[in-house]
């Protein structure tokens, strides 16, 4: 009951931050709506200052003398600075950690949809309907039908759509100007080119959908991986975290037969005393970065770092029919590789590596807000008690009988050291030399 409870709340976490992250993404693609609309709209500005400039006697025959520029920067001007004040409210929204309301993201869509729709009733007015109606304004509204994709929300890049054709549809229909003679419109023909802006709004929606199905698939992983990493010590290799994700392993504490391993360097706290805080950590972190990289390649974890030495695993999370091989040839690989290092640096270290194997409970343990991968167990307490003993017979990598047996003529070359005392057992236990 306890292990359901568990999952639940880890559930329950990853979907938290999982919809977290997805709604920050969905603010940005917003604000990268906003600044094209900006962006595009002072375009639209110069380019109409520019062409009255050069040419104003064209600018004035196209609109029949009726409409200038400063009446389109009357719909221009305010709209971008209402597009400002949208960026600035949904900027601080995202410092806040909090999501829009969904009322004011449809009430920006109807304000933002309807700036073409007074555009227009400015063209009918100097153009006449059948030219305005086929000049270049009505194509504005696919500006925002295209942009309303980067909302990633279906049922707002369909009301874009709706807006757009309705407005327009009402423009063609009943807006006339005064006193005019124009023709009838043809409920028909406007009647189709609404539904078509309708249906690009839809289709909008659609692609909408996908890009929010790509980002919150791309959100999932990150936080899977993060999760990952979290959960399961202070290092986890890619290729680790990549077959965890794609295999999928219990958090919940089960038995596990693992190879544990105890890595520590000799008397480095006597060597730290006359260094330098910053060349302790250098040192430590050069070392480090070697040994767990020789780790990763042989299928090993490190679950906790423990000063100037760490705890590594094989075995957990992931099962390996052969971690006792996998700890030894690490291990193997570790010592010449520290012996290099030494040879190379002004602060020589010496390691001491136990090696123990058997049965643990492996398991997600921790309080319901900070939870942590770890394995428990005799096995566990003996490989630290093993490792320990290096001090006392000057070696730098011991293993315990449970190993030597599982490696089997592997093992030639270990000393045996007896039947030794351990610290915290009633019994001796035999202890085996390598290296």
């Amino acid at each position: 009951m306890l292990g359901l409870w568990g999952n639940k709340t880890e559930s329950w976490a990853v979907s938290a931050e999982f919809q977290h992250a997805l709604m920050q993404q969905v603010m940005r693609t917003e604000l990268i709506r906003v600044k094209a609309l900006i962006g595009t709209t002072a375009i639209l500005a110069v380019l109409i200052l520019i062409l009255h400039t050069i040419d104003p006697y064209a600018v004035e025959h196209l609109w029949h003398g009726r409409l200038k520029p400063n009446d389109l920067y009357s719909i221009l001007i305010p709209f971008i600075l209402f597009e400002l004040w949208v960026h600035v409210s949904i900027s601080r929204y995202l410092r806040l950690d909090r999501d829009l309301p969904i009322y004011r993201r449809y009430l920006g869509a109807l304000i933002e949809t309807s700036m073409p729709t007074l555009a227009l009733a400015m063209h009918i007015d100097s153009m006449g309907p059948v030219e305005a109606l086929g000049f270049v304004v009505p194509l504005t509204y696919f500006i925002f039908i295209i942009l309303s994709t980067l909302r990633l929300d279906f049922w707002l890049s369909t009301f874009t759509g709706f807006v757009a054709a309705a407005e327009l549809f009402y423009m063609a229909m009943f807006y006339h100007r005064a006193g005019s003679a124009d023709p009838a419109p043809d409920l028909y023909y406007h009647s189709v080119r609404s539904v078509m802006v309708l249906i690009c709004g839809m289709l909008a929606g659609a692609v909408a959908v996908q890009l929010r199905r790509q980002f919150a698939a791309s959100i999932m992983a990150a936080t899977a991986r993060d999760r990952v990493t979290n959960l399961f010590g202070q290092h986890v290799s890619p290729q680790v975290v990549a077959r965890l994700m794609a295999e999928g392993t219990s958090t919940g504490s089960d038995i596990r037969r693992v190879a544990v391993m105890f890595v520590d360097f000799r008397s480095f706290t006597t060597g730290a005393r006359t260094r330098s805080p910053q060349e302790v950590v250098d040192r430590l972190d050069g070392a480090f970065a070697v040994l767990v990289d020789i780790l990763d390649r042989h299928g090993g974890i490190v679950n906790k770092f423990l000063g100037d030495g760490f705890l590594a695993l094989f075995g957990a999370p992931l099962e390996a029919h052969d971690a006792a091989h996998q700890a030894v040839a690490a291990a193997r690989e570790m010592l010449e590789a520290n012996e290099r290092i030494n040879k190379g640096s002004g602060w020589p270290l010496r390691m001491g590596i136990g090696v123990h194997f058997g049965e643990v409970v492996a398991g997600n343990i921790g309080s319901p807000r900070r939870k942590e991968y770890t394995v428990i167990g005799d096995t566990v307490n003996f490989a630290a008690r093993l490792e320990a003993l290096n001090k006392d017979f000057n070696s730098q990598f011991l293993i315990s009988q449970a190993v030597h047996d599982a490696l089997g003529e592997e093992c030639r070359d270990a000393v045996s050291l007896g039947e030794v005392t351990v610290r915290g057992y009633d019994q001796p236990v035999s202890v085996w030399r390598l290296g």
